[in-house]
């Protein structure tokens, strides 16, 4: 007879397996709160971490952990610094953003942008209970958000779909000095290639359902990355996460260091051109900033 794994037992990979509230410390980043964390139910009444919170845990903090010497340029200058967490959903990333960072820099601001009312109210209560005074919920699409800032950051971590690029577009509007995002589905661009006709050269490429997503999402990331650096964004794309967390784990940074890169700009147009049947809103984006 087969014994039955438990799931948390010590025969999980350790990254997989659960913590007690004993075992809590080693995961958590300096000044890193439980009360926070017991906020957004990623611990259990008994103070421990499961194996699921775990990897959403990892996957935020290694995200801020690699955004924090941007984020700290914008948070060291004599100007207040704001950073906007587009698509916060249950807000997660902002709330420990405002923790690790803002907070302890005892200046600037975290706008969480969400169009769920429901999302925003509860996040807007967890923000006042914790006394994160210089953090605010507005409810709407990303898309809509037009109040002008400056010294800005604007981070999106698995906003879906065509939110990712939503939230570049209002980076590249507000001419924002960090934009970082680690892009979900990009169901958008695998339904225009879906559409297209597999018989032509590179049809090859979309044929197959799984290949299709996988292509949509590589080259909706290179147009993305390519934007940026052609409005003057210094690009990083990197993993984010062990896969063992997260299969959503590619990570795009930009920094603005110049006005524009003319060289990106044109690979950019020479990519576009060559998959004609792209249909996406971030070419809209495109559109609108070149």
């Amino acid at each position: 007879m087969t014994s039955k794994k438990i799931a948390g037992s010590p025969a999980d990979p350790p990254a997989r397996r659960a913590l007690s509230a004993r075992e809590l410390s080693g995961e958590l980043q300096h000044g890193q709160s439980r009360d926070l964390l017991h906020a957004l139910h990623l611990l259990t009444p008994a103070g421990d971490l499961n194996a699921d919170a775990r990897r959403k845990l990892k996957q935020i903090n290694h995200f801020i952990g690699l955004l924090r010497p941007a984020l700290f340029d914008v948070l060291d200058q004599s100007e207040p610094a704001t950073v906007v967490d587009a698509g916060t959903g249950n807000g997660y990333l902002g709330l420990l953003v405002y923790e690790l960072l803002v907070g302890p820099a005892a200046a600037g601001t975290v706008i969480g942008l969400e169009v769920n009312a429901e999302l925003v109210a509860k996040a807007r209560k967890r923000a006042q209970r914790l006394g994160f005074d210089r953090m605010e919920f507005v409810q709407g699409a990303v898309a809509e958000f037009t109040r002008p800032l400056t010294n800005l950051a604007v981070v999106a971590l698995h906003a879906c779909d065509t939110a990712t690029d939503d939230a570049i577009a209002l980076g590249l509007r507000q001419q924002a000095k960090v934009i970082a995002v680690v892009p979900c589905c990009q169901a958008e661009v695998a339904r225009s290639f879906n559409a297209a006709r597999s018989n032509e050269p590179l049809g090859p490429l979309w044929r197959h359902p799984i290949q299709r997503r996988e292509f949509a999402s590589h080259i909706t990331n290179v147009i993305r990355a390519l934007l940026l650096e052609s409005h003057g964004y210094q690009v990083t794309v990197t993993e984010l996460v062990g896969w063992e967390h997260s299969l959503k784990n590619e990570l795009i940074v930009g920094r603005k260091v110049q006005r524009a890169n003319a060289q990106a700009r044109s690979q950019l147009h020479a990519l576009i051109q060559q998959f004609p049947q792209l249909r996406m809103g971030l070419l809209d984006a495109v559109r609108q900033t070149t």
